[in-house]
Parts: structure tokens; C-alpha cells; sequence
């Protein structure tokens, strides 16, 4: 294994993560600056994770058609060229279609990056060492965003957030060009199915921006008619799939009950720990009187546990099944999420729930991204694209039905924050006690 380029591709998951929460943290700075309405501030914040969760299993796709090594370059450009007219943007409807092309550009990279890292790294240990430095990285990055926006912002203005990518990118560039392999298309005489990409787009751009729109009063009656427009686009999808000779979802794919526990366990990892992370961020600002950068420091536990628990994950997977090791993950992040809901109202008790739930996201994440990645080597790309399409999906409804929940201000003698805790909690321990006690063929000790 290639430790420089397996850092390389890790950085390029936290970035491409990072920017979906860093831009969010400075879109009061963008809308005062250009002058623009308080309605603005929707469009900002879901552009980058609307584009980002719906094109993810369509990079994927090209990545094992084209080639991993020039997707992710290409992927790498649209980002780096993007990042720069962000900070050049002068109205606020150039900053929503910055924010969009980059989110695009992230779909189409994360895909052919963890593509490659699978490439470099053999089968066993060190692929479960590899995949624990991504997990951590794509884990760690999500609050990590929320301090960087905030730092940036008020100490350089808001096109700061925008211009820090682009020495970013272009560093990432460098080592692309220099450092990556470039293994050849793995499945290349398929064809992309441009319908079946076409409804896919417009399912999960449905679902994820709908479900943004659905935490403020205002924008809950079109929030939940996009929801369900995405849903029946879903639906039309899946008959189209059974339809066509070559659907964008390879039939290995989709018969894989490997991917789709790995999709299911990333989306309950984020719809359990980003939700509760934005319920910390809204109890530490609005009741506790802290800045958005005090916000980002106290939630940075999270980040710092992250790392602990992807290398726990390791320790498990050599001597217990990957299903089990993401049972343990989720159980932390019950106990994490019930600790906060134990405690609210309290920095130190959002401190000690942050660090349970990081060592439960890196531990689950891990196993999640081995589950799900562990299939035929022509369909990696794919397969990546669609776990982290679970990760998107779950980050925007549980955020969603949290935001919702905590909004109704309270119930009887409990209050709607803790309530959402209390959900997010039941969510990851529903979800672990089937993996704990379901074993099947090639997940019964260690990595598969």
C-alpha cells in the first residue's frame, strides 16, 4: 500500500465533505455582502449536498467506464475552477451555481477516489487500514466544516471559504498527475443508460433538497412535494432498471446484499450522527448563546473521536465480522446520541455525547465501507457511488426529521431536542441488533 497516495485520495473525501457544511456556516456574511433576501439562504445551503447526493452513483458509473484516475481528474478541475469563481461571485445566484457545480464535481471524484484507494491497497488488513484513514476523513470532515466556515469567515470574509479550495484543488492535482495509477476502464463496454441516470438524478435531488426545504415552516408544503416527487421518480427508476440490458445500477449490483447493507448502515450512520451534530449546534447557539465558532470548537469532539474509532474498527475486524463490528458502531452512536439527550442544555454533555458518537461513526463507517465496497472489481465504482449516495441520503432526512421533531419545542416534560436525540438513538439501535445476530457466507470472522 502506498501510504502518500492513500493520504492523497483520503484528503480528497475530506474536502469534498468538508465543503458541504464549511460554505453553510458563512451564508449570513453572503447574503449582508451581495445585498440579497433572507429567502436566499435555502438555495445556498442544499445546492452543493442536492448535486453532491444525486449525481454520486452516476460518477461512480463513470468511473468504471472511463477510468477512475481521469474521472477523478476531471472531477478535480470542475472543483478547483469552481472554487474560484465562488469567491469572484457577485450576486448571490452566481454563489447557488458555484455551489452546485461544486457539489457536482465532488459526486463525480469520491467515487473514482475510493475506486483507486481499493485498487492500491490488497485485499485484507491493509485494505481495512486504507479504508479506515477514508472513513475517518469523509467522518471527521463534516464537523470539521462547520469550523473551518466560521474561522474563515471571520477572520477573511466569506469568498475565503470559497477561494481556500483552490489551493486545495490544485495541490490534489499535482499529486493526481504525479502519484496515482491509472488502472484501465474495468467496464467499459457497457453503456452509461442515460434515462436510468436521468430519474436517478431526478430522485435523489428530489429527496435531498426536498428534505432540506422541509426544516423551515415556510418551505415545508414545496419541501414535501419534491420529497415525493423523488420518490416517484425513484420509483420509476427501479422498473426501468428491470427493463433495459444495461441499467446505470450493474445487475451484480444490485443483487449484492453486501452493498446493500453497507448503503443501509452509511445511511443510518449519518442520518443519526449529522442530525444530532445540527440539534448540538442549535442548542449551543440559540440556548447557550455561543458564536458559530465556539459552535464548531465544541462540536469538533466529534471529529477528534472519529480517528480513535476507525482505528478500533481495525482492531475489530480481525476478530469479528464486519456485519458485528457496524452493530458495535451503531451501538455507540445510540449510547452517544442518549447521552446528549441526557444532558441537553450542557457544553460538557454535548463534549462527552460528540466523543461517543465519533468513535461509533468511525467504527461503523469503516465496516460500512467495507461492506459495501467488497464486490467484483468492475463494478467498485459503482458500488462506491452508491454507499456514499446512502451517506448523502441519510444526512438530509435525518436532519430533516430531527429538525422537525425539535422544532414542536416540546413534549409534555421533555423538550423536542431531546426527543430528536431519543429518535436518532432508536434509529442506530434497531438498526445494530439485526447485525449483530445475523451472520452470512464470507462475513463470519474478519474482513471478507
Amino acid at each position: 500500500m502506498r501510504r502518500g497516495v492513500v493520504a492523497a485520495l483520503c484528503l480528497v473525501q475530506f474536502v469534498d465533505v468538508l465543503v458541504v457544511t464549511s460554505a453553510t456556516t458563512a451564508i449570513p456574511a453572503v447574503l449582508s455582502d451581495l445585498d440579497a433576501p433572507a429567502s436566499a439562504a435555502g438555495p445556498i445551503a442544499i445546492a452543493y449536498p442536492t448535486a453532491f447526493g444525486g449525481l454520486l452513483v452516476l460518477g461512480g458509473r463513470l468511473g468504471d467506464r472511463y477510468g477512475p484516475r481521469r474521472v477523478l481528474l476531471a472531477g478535480l478541475v470542475a472543483f478547483t475552477v469552481a472554487g474560484l469563481a465562488g469567491g469572484l461571485a457577485a450576486d448571490v445566484g452566481q454563489v447557488v451555481g458555484v455551489r452546485a457545480v461544486q457539489g457536482a464535481a465532488a459526486a463525480v471524484s469520491v467515487p473514482s477516489a475510493l475506486a483507486l484507494l481499493l485498487h492500491v491497497s490488497a485485499e485484507g488488513r491493509e485494505r481495512t487500514t486504507a479504508l479506515a484513514w477514508w472513513s475517518a476523513a469523509g467522518a471527521a470532515a463534516g464537523s470539521t466544516g462547520f469550523l473551518v466556515g466560521g474561522a474563515l469567515t471571520d477572520a477573511l470574509g466569506w469568498r475565503s471559504v470559497f477561494w481556500g479550495t483552490v489551493p486545495v484543488g490544485v495541490l490534489l492535482l499535482a499529486v493526481a498527475v504525479r502519484a496515482l495509477p491509472a488502472p484501465p476502464p474495468r467496464d467499459a463496454d457497457r453503456s452509461l443508460d442515460g434515462t436510468g441516470a436521468v430519474l436517478l438524478v431526478a430522485a435523489a435531488t428530489g429527496v435531498v433538497a426536498g428534505a432540506s426545504l422541509l426544516e423551515r415552516p415556510a418551505s415545508r408544503a414545496a419541501g414535501a412535494a419534491l420529497v415525493l416527487a423523488g420518490l416517484g421518480f425513484g420509483l420509476l427508476f427501479a422498473v426501468q432498471q428491470r427493463r433495459v440490458t444495461a441499467p446505470l445500477v450493474p445487475a451484480p449490483a444490485a443483487r449484492s446484499a453486501g452493498l446493500r447493507t453497507g448503503t443501509a448502515v452509511s445511511f443510518v450512520n449519518t442520518a443519526t450522527t449529522t442530525s444530532a451534530a445540527v440539534l448540538a449546534t442549535l442548542v449551543l447557539q440559540d440556548e447557550l448563546g455561543a458564536s458559530p465558532l465556539e459552535a464548531g470548537l465544541v462540536l469538533m469532539s466529534i471529529s477528534a473521536a472519529v480517528v480513535p474509532g476507525s482505528a478500533l474498527a481495525r482492531a475489530l475486524a480481525a476478530c469479528t465480522s464486519l456485519r458485528r463490528v457496524a452493530a458495535a458502531g451503531l451501538g455507540a452512536i445510540a449510547l452517544g446520541d442518549l447521552l446528549l439527550a441526557a444532558t441537553t442544555g450542557s457544553r460538557a454533555g454535548i463534549v462527552a455525547g460528540g466523543v461517543v458518537l465519533g468513535v461509533g461513526l468511525g467504527v461503523a463507517s469503516v465496516a460500512a465501507n467495507q461492506i459495501g465496497t467488497s464486490v467484483a472489481p468492475e463494478i467498485q465504482g459503482s458500488a462506491s457511488g452508491i454507499v456514499n449516495t446512502g451517506a448523502q441520503l441519510g444526512t438530509a432526512i435525518g436532519v430533516a426529521v430531527l429538525v422537525l421533531v425539535a422544532s414542536a419545542g416540546s413534549y409534555g416534560p421533555f423538550s423536542g431536542t431531546a426527543v430528536g436525540w431519543v429518535l436518532a438513538a432508536a434509529a442506530a439501535a434497531l438498526t445494530a441488533v439485526p447485525l449483530a445476530l445475523r451472520r452470512s457466507a464470507g462475513q463470519v470472522a474478519g474482513p471478507p
